[in-house]
């Protein structure tokens, strides 16, 4: 039996965060201090981790997605991508990092299997990168950049675009982008945060973006026969140097073609980034439920999946928890 949800949609797509912790503070992400983290006995093991990727790999789940916190910060991270590669069915994983640490683990990670990575980037500006993130760790950053490319993998750039902070580095990170041959994607500033300051008002929209790529570097196009179900709306310079993704959850929200299942650190499936409920998955993995009963558990996740977000809806409620806790 497939996870298919109540409209139709396959799901086929899992992300697992596998830790809540974070080496820098974005602060459109968490606060400075006071940040209450799970204890580790809270945390899903490797072993639970992959019990359940091969379950839901039994269920249709072909692509995975290691987030966190920021996962680098989980020990031994290479052994478990290296398990969830081995799985029968699964056919992609990928890993989400705000690259701080990658110099020391990029090889180790190629070596384990994983071939495609995303890093975190809002901006090529040192001290606006200290702003945002309040860490000064912006040449580690790209010194890890460096290290996945040298490594092997292939790199995309996610950057978080916020009008009035971020309008000055769409221009510089797409070119930047199409020097080093990666794609550079921006994210909308979602209603994810841990302090409650996203207004509508503060997000610099995709189309806003295209106008500035378009008057300041190239017109784009549309990519043809991209895929229907994936986050980003991805753009190609018309010049045919370099791509550009847009992942618009508020201005285009994608919510009829989601594909996604979110598994959270403290082993919690969520339908949704946005969900207000979500499913304890971790009961199951450390009560002796047998797999059958964790594959139920996860098709009656899926089949409770609303029809969408409704972010600029008037009745829009934000997850009761922040971004860093359900996994990027």
């Amino acid at each position: 039996m497939l996870l298919v949800d109540g409209f139709g949609r396959t799901h086929t797509n899992l992300r697992i965060s596998v830790t809540d912790r974070c080496n820098i503070r974005c602060y459109y992400c968490m606060p400075d201090e006071g940040v209450k983290f799970g204890r580790r006995d809270e945390i899903l093991s490797f072993e639970e981790i992959e019990r359940l990727a091969r379950i839901a790999a039994t269920l249709g789940v072909n692509k995975i997605r290691v987030t966190g916190g920021e996962p680098l910060l989980r020990r031994d991270l290479p052994v478990l991508i290296k398990a969830l590669c081995e799985l029968p069915g699964i056919v992609d994983v990928s890993l989400t990092t705000n690259g701080v640490l990658l110099t020391r683990a990029a090889q180790s990670l190629y070596q384990a299997g994983l071939r495609r990575i995303n890093i975190h980037l809002d901006t090529l500006d040192r001290e606006r990168f200290r702003s945002i993130t309040r860490r000064d760790e912006f040449e580690r950053v790209m010194a890890g950049i460096d290290a996945a490319q040298d490594a092997g993998l292939s790199v995309k750039i996610n950057a978080v675009a916020l009008k009035g902070v971020t309008e000055p580095d769409v221009v510089p990170l797409v070119n930047f982008g199409r020097e080093r041959d990666i794609e550079v994607r921006f994210i909308e500033f979602m209603p994810l945060d841990a302090q409650g300051i996203w207004d509508l008002s503060k997000v610099l929209t995709a189309d806003e973006m295209i106008s500035a790529i378009d008057r300041e570097i190239g017109s784009l196009e549309a990519v043809p026969d991209a895929d229907p179900r994936a986050p980003a709306t991805e753009y190609r310079f018309i010049d045919g140097s370099g791509r550009v993704g847009f992942i618009a959850s508020v201005s285009r929200p994608f919510c009829l073609n989601c594909n996604r299942l979110r598994l959270t650190a403290d082993g919690k499936l969520r339908y949704c980034l946005f969900a207000i409920e979500e499913t304890d998955i971790k009961g199951l993995l450390r009560g002796g439920a047998p797999d059958s009963a964790i594959a139920q558990c996860m098709i009656e996740t899926v089949q409770e999946k609303w029809l969408g977000h409704e972010i600029r809806q008037k009745g829009f409620v934000p997850p009761p928890r922040p971004m860093y806790a359900i996994g990027g």
